[in-house]
Parts: C-alpha cells; structure tokens; sequence
C-alpha cells in the first residue's frame, strides 16, 4: 500500500527534530487521543460493570421474571409453579421457580429504628441465590428455623444488634382489630444469621425469614405476594414472559426485571451513551489537532514538496505520504490508549481505594452507588470498536491536509523561491 520512499518520507516528516510548534500540535493530538481511548474503554468498561453487577445483585435477587396475582396473594402456588414446569419453553429457558412472600415493615431494637423489606422464602432456595458473592456470618441458612430471621449486616448494624437478639417487626399493613381500633402488627423474631452482599440496598434494608414465618406475619396463611422465574440468560426473557401470558389463568400479571426496573436501567442506559459522546469529543478535539499541524506541516514543507514533485513523485503518493503521518499518530494513540485503559480497567478498585486513602475522602459512598466496591467489566468489542474509531477519525483528520500537499504547484512554489 505504502512504497518504501513513502513510508520513509512520511516517518521523517512526523518525528522532525525541527517542526516548531507543529512538533508541539503532534504530540497534543497523540496524547489527547491517548487520554481520550484510555478514558472512553474505563468508563465503558464501569458502565458494563455496572450494569451486569447491578443485574446480578439486585435483579438476580428479585428475579428475572416475576409474576403477580391482580388480586391479591397467591394461594395455589405450588400447583402454579408445577404448571409452570411442565411448559416447555419456561423448563428449557428458567433455572429456577422460587415463591415469595415480601412486605414492608419498621424494624426496632435497643432503641433504633429503620424501614426494611422481609421476605419470606425457602432457605433452600435463598441458599442457591447466596453461595456466590455473598458472605454469611453466624448460623448456616439451611439451619435456619421457623421464627428466626437473617438481616443484611448494615441493618443489624445500625439496631445494634448481634447474632441471637430480638428484632421487633411492626407492620401497618397488617394492623390487628381490637375494641381500640386497628393496631399494627407487631412481633419479635432473634436474628440468627446476618449477610453481606456488597449491595447497600439489600445489606441495609433486607431482612430474610422462613417463608411460613413471613407468611404468618404477613396474614396470608398458605399464600405468597408473587412468584420469582430465574432464566439462563436474563437478557432473553421475551419466549417466557409470552409462555406464560398464555399459561396462566386471568387476572395474573407477569413483569420481567427490566419492567420492574425500567427508570434504572433506563437511566443507567442514557448515561453511558451520553458519557460515551461526551468523551468521544477528546478524541475528536485530538483529530482537530491533527489537521492544523498536517496544515502546517504542508505550509512548512512546501519547498520539499515542490523539489519531490520535479522529481516524479505523483500527487498520489503525496496524499499518502501525509495520510501515513497523520494516520500513525492515531494508530499511536490508539494503542498507547488501549493498553493505558485496558490496564486501569483492570485496576480500577484498587486504583479507587488508593486515591480514597491519599484524599481521605469517600470517592463511592455506598448509599448513594448501591456497590460497596467500583465495577469494572472489559468488553473486547468496546475495546475494538474504540480503538477503531480513533484510528479512523484520525484517517479523516488527514484527507484535506494530504489533499492539499498534493494539489501545491511545484512551478509557482519553486519561482517564488
């Protein structure tokens, strides 16, 4: 593609020793694209993270697709979920066919108080759901009995709490008539065994039981507030949600995660776009960068480029000749950036936890992220695709500069020499 003569002439041309302030214009464009694909594939790469741990976490935890009742609780939901199993389409695609009883309550102890959400499920089945990425301290789930309860570890923390205290439940929801009046419900359960996802969410706000507990709590003796579907891929839940639409009788409604999420992962959605775009302007300022000392690259070399032409070279290799300086700026950028992001993607908790020990500042409050740790998930397409971009705003960055060199008149150069 590139002759010798070329090749050569292009390389001389970027790394002159005496270019002046265009030397100056080349290294500006090489380390903005540089700091502009380093910082599009760590931010790509945490957006990913994000959404896939968020996914795994929170929207694993309440499952992928959830079915209600219009009216109500549930009752026959044993025959239901064995329904449900017989279908083709949902045994092929689900994994799991979990019952839940949930509601709000306020949560007391040694004079604190917090809301929290219980919910009632099989230890079996909250087993499953926990074995990986979530430590449990104090006694084992699948020893846990009817009337005792498991509390994320912030929860417990914040009622002062240790393994084998009371926790008092009041709940409005299910208040018990008395000649007074409608009193809330309230009941007293030891919390045996507490649980640290790394989800502030559910870490300070959840609060585990026996389904038949929850189920007395609750007043729904027999019965569960919605039924929890986990597929394979949590992505494709389009065949299951049709399947059962069709299965189910009247009057059951059924939502999948991103239904019951849709303001999140929506939100989620437009703000890696919207940072996608707005940093995608780094590189674009750094492409800007190229064509002005491509410009004056010409404007300087325009002498050269006479004596060049006199001797043959066609105006065909003077475009290529400027094509490949400019181009290897970005190809240059591009991989410095790529490895650069590649390696802080790696990094990026520890690299987080550093600059938060230097500051002393808290750099991702949990509170307000819902993470205890920074994610980071590396794409190989993302990582292609934006090298790629890079290298070819940099390829359009040299037409109109190559364009020019190699329309300059050797005779009207050469006589005003």
């Amino acid at each position: 593609m590139f002759s010798r003569l070329e090749r050569k002439i292009a390389f001389r041309y970027l790394w002159a020793k005496r270019r002046g302030f265009g030397s100056v214009v080349s290294w500006v464009s090489l380390i903005g694209i540089t700091l502009g694909v380093a910082t599009l594939i760590v931010v790509m790469s945490v957006m990913g993270g994000f959404h896939d741990t968020l996914l795994s976490r929170i929207v694993g935890m309440n499952g992928h697709v959830v079915v209600y009742y219009q009216d109500g609780a549930i009752t026959d939901y044993d025959f239901l979920i064995d329904k449900m199993k017989q279908n083709k389409i949902v045994a092929e695609n689900a994994v799991g066919i979990v019952p839940i009883a949930e509601g709000q309550v306020m949560a007391t102890a040694n004079g604190n108080n917090t809301g929290a959400m219980i919910r009632g499920i099989r230890m079996s089945d909250l087993a499953a759901k926990t074995e990986t990425g979530t430590t449990i301290y104090g006694k084992p789930l699948d020893k846990i009995k009817d009337g005792e309860l498991v509390a994320g570890a912030s929860l417990t923390r914040a009622l002062s709490v240790g393994m084998g205290d009371q926790i008092s439940l009041v709940s409005a929801n299910n208040a018990t008539p008395t000649p007074f009046g409608s009193m809330p419900r309230i009941m007293s359960y030891p919390v045996m065994s507490s649980f640290f996802m790394g989800m502030y969410e559910y870490d300070s706000g959840y609060i585990f039981m026996p389904l038949e507990t929850a189920q007395k709590y609750l007043n729904i003796p027999g019965a569960v507030t919605h039924i929890d579907l986990f597929l394979r891929d949590p992505e494709d839940t389009t065949a299951v949600r049709d399947a059962l639409a069709n299965l189910l009788p009247t009057g059951f409604v059924v939502r999948d995660w991103r239904d019951l999420n849709r303001g999140f992962v929506g939100a989620l959605q437009v703000e890696s776009n919207v940072m996608f775009l707005i940093l995608m302007l780094i590189v674009i300022v750094a492409a800007f960068n190229i064509v002005s000392s491509l410009v004056m690259l010409v404007k300087d070399k325009s002498t050269d480029i006479a004596v060049l032409r006199t001797f043959g070279v066609s105006r065909k290799s003077m475009m290529k000749i400027f094509i490949l300086s400019g181009t290897s700026i970005g190809v240059l950028g591009a991989l410095i950036g790529t490895g650069l992001g590649v390696v802080i993607a790696i990094y990026i908790e520890p690299i987080r936890q550093f600059f938060q020990w230097a500051t002393g500042r808290d750099l991702f409050p949990a509170e307000l992220y819902y993470l205890s740790e920074l994610p980071s998930k590396l794409v190989l397409s993302d990582v292609v695709g934006i090298a790629l971009i890079a290298v070819l705003l940099a390829f359009l960055a040299t037409l109109y500069p190559a364009w020019k060199a190699a329309s300059t008149d050797p005779v009207e150069v050469l006589r005003n020499e």
